[in-house]
């Protein structure tokens, strides 16, 4: 019978010991989830492989806002990856675009190598949701040597996505593992598994927590109302949630 996974964005070491402690099969982790995610720390990969015993995908990305890179910031990539395939992790995720929109065939298929020779695993993220054409674009991850693709359809939530991720499932989800991510939660996510039939799932899981000083003489604010004075991280409640929704009727599905 195939396994359905559950992978939860983590932005810190607090993060991924609630998301293991809720039952995610894999964590990927990340520094400042609220911009997309960015590269974590050292210090961050350290500790979560040290504290927890679930898969971790490391995100590699330099800078927030799109996906084409100038030299000074893909070798700022490449030396992050270099020092981060050092530790006990299962593999990174990244993505580069051109200008036009395409596939960074050169970038990426470096990034790839690496990860490759480490034996890790090479994730290309939601840069893919900036492509044209997902198709050849899928097509070029593949011949590639990617393993896994993030996405959410090509839009801004999944479930809005989610008649281009059946057809991506259908047409390549024999050569290329399709991870569905982007606004998935307990209440949706039945939805996504039986329109599409993808087996792995990324969420955020997202809560707040009120930190006094964010906004004093000066703001340090990025929450929208109420949560202004606040930052994000992981909710137990959620994750266990989004685990069991996502668990508790396999065995139906696939009769």
């Amino acid at each position: 019978m195939m396994k359905r996974i559950v992978e939860i964005c983590c932005g810190s070491l607090e993060d991924a010991v609630i998301a293991q402690r809720a039952g995610a099969d894999r964590i990927e982790l990340n520094n400042a989830v609220f911009l997309g995610g960015l590269t974590p720390s050292l210090g961050t990969i350290k500790l979560v492989t040290e504290n927890v015993n679930i898969p971790v995908v490391v995100m590699i990305r330099p800078r927030a806002g799109g996906f084409c890179y100038n030299d000074y910031e893909y070798d700022t990539m490449l030396s992050d990856i270099e020092s981060i395939l050092n530790y006990d992790i299962e593999g990174i995720a990244f993505g580069c675009l051109d200008e036009k929109m395409d596939i960074d065939k050169c970038k990426n298929k470096k990034i790839i190598d690496m990860a490759h020779k480490h034996k890790k695993d090479a994730i290309f993220h939601r840069a893919f949701d900036c492509v044209k054409d997902p198709y050849s674009s899928m097509e070029q991850l593949i011949d590639l040597g990617v393993d896994r693709v993030l996405t959410s359809g090509l839009k801004e939530k999944a479930v809005d996505g989610a008649d281009l991720l059946a057809k991506l499932q259908s047409k390549y989800g024999d050569k290329i593992q399709i991870l569905a991510g982007s606004g998935i939660n307990a209440t949706n996510c039945s939805y996504l598994v039986n329109k599409t039939g993808i087996l792995q799932y990324h969420s955020s899981c997202r809560a707040w927590r009120k930190d006094p000083t964010t906004i004093s003489n000066v703001s340090y604010s990025y929450g929208a109302h109420p949560y202004e004075g606040d930052y994000d991280l992981v909710s137990y409640k959620k994750a266990v949630e989004f685990v069991s929704a996502l668990k508790g009727n396999i065995e139906d599905l696939y009769k």
